[in-house]
């Protein structure tokens, strides 16, 4: 049989056929930050591909471009910069270098997606929860047992490492680092349902100093105390119990209380869930290198991107549940919380 290469030179025909054998390499556009496999934009933004387009199409308006400069970033560009800091929490240079742009650049992005998600934080962060309240009730009964519940509440720290000026003592906690306290309340699907900023250290937990001046500053201590929902919530021991916040046993001596504190425990520890998923969605929450203002901000925005992600189904990281910070448990709880516990406790877990 004549070979197919007769009249063709020898070194020719050789890159003819290894130039059919050989693959045919396809060029991802750089310009199109979703032009990746759906597995690596999960690591990289903590988003599919349809999360991160609801994204670009949500904070639109927001982040647009207002010049008409070719190198201008895109909408695209500047929310998964945003994304791939949120998702990391590495430092900015290193972000621009994975996208090719400048610190500077990265920065402006970042500050421009923030601000945008804390301006939509009210439509995505309701208390107590998307679901009717009655929906909640019956979950957490379901759950639990436990009755009117409505979330459950919690404190948890964001570590700040940046310079904190004349007041970085204020932000020192227990183990002598500095971090920013802040207070969250979750309904049964882990999604945050309200967050609060109670200062930067222990002492400044709901309980410990004037109940006026805190139920003020929660919002949503803020809408039960004003009876706009006929339930309760649930705390642990940092917490005084109260008539709309109810706290377990310190020492149950029944059976009964023993059941109550199970009970109650079960349905707290959707807050912890809840921390633990944002965190891990998240670890630019596992160390701030900013200001505390700037912090505030950064942690609304991953709230409001938890529940956006939460709403959407997208997938959630695997989280193991540590060990909750020690808390100075509140020895004196007012008698009508301590009256409503004792009525729970006799009417279903009697």
């Amino acid at each position: 049989m004549a070979s197919p290469f007769v009249g063709i030179p020898v070194d020719l025909g050789a890159r003819i056929v290894q130039g059919s054998l050989r693959r045919q390499r396809v060029f991802r556009d750089r310009s199109d930050p979703l032009a990746l496999p759906e597995d690596i934009l999960y690591e990289r933004y903590r988003f599919s591909s349809e999360g991160i387009r609801y994204l670009i199409v949500l904070v639109g308006p927001y982040v647009g471009n207002a010049t008409k400069r070719s190198r201008a970033l895109t909408v695209a560009q500047r929310v998964c910069i945003s994304l791939r800091f949120f998702a990391t929490g590495t430092y900015l240079h290193t972000v621009g270098d994975a996208e090719h742009i400048s610190k500077n650049t990265v920065c402006h992005a970042i500050r421009k997606v923030v601000a945008a998600l804390n301006t939509l934080l009210n439509k995505f962060v309701v208390f107590p929860s998307f679901l009717p309240a009655q929906t909640v009730k019956e979950a957490f009964y379901q759950l639990a047992g436990f009755p009117k519940l409505i979330g459950a509440i919690d404190c948890t720290h964001v570590p700040l490492n940046a310079p904190l000026g004349e007041h970085e003592a204020d932000f020192v906690k227990r183990k002598s680092t500095h971090s920013i306290n802040v207070q969250m309340t979750c309904d049964h699907q882990l999604m945050v349902s309200s967050v609060d900023w109670l200062g930067p250290r222990l002492k400044d937990f709901p309980g410990v100093k004037s109940w006026p001046t805190v139920s003020a500053r929660c919002g949503a201590i803020h809408k039960i105390t004003n009876c706009r929902y006929d339930g309760v919530i649930v705390g642990d021991r940092g917490y005084a119990c109260m008539t709309f916040l109810i706290t377990p046993y310190g020492d149950p001596q029944t059976p009964s209380e023993a059941s109550f504190n199970r009970a109650l425990s079960t349905c707290r520890v959707k807050i912890e869930m809840t921390f633990g998923v944002l965190k891990a969605r998240f670890n630019c929450l596992r160390g701030l290198r900013v200001k505390p203002e700037r912090a505030s901000q950064i942690i609304t925005a991953c709230v409001v991107l938890h529940n956006i992600a939460t709403i959407r189904k997208e997938r959630t990281p695997h989280v193991r549940l540590v060990a909750d910070d020690v808390v100075d448990p509140i020895t004196i709880d007012h008698p009508t919380g301590v009256a409503v516990r004792r009525a729970i406790t006799a009417q279903y877990f009697g």
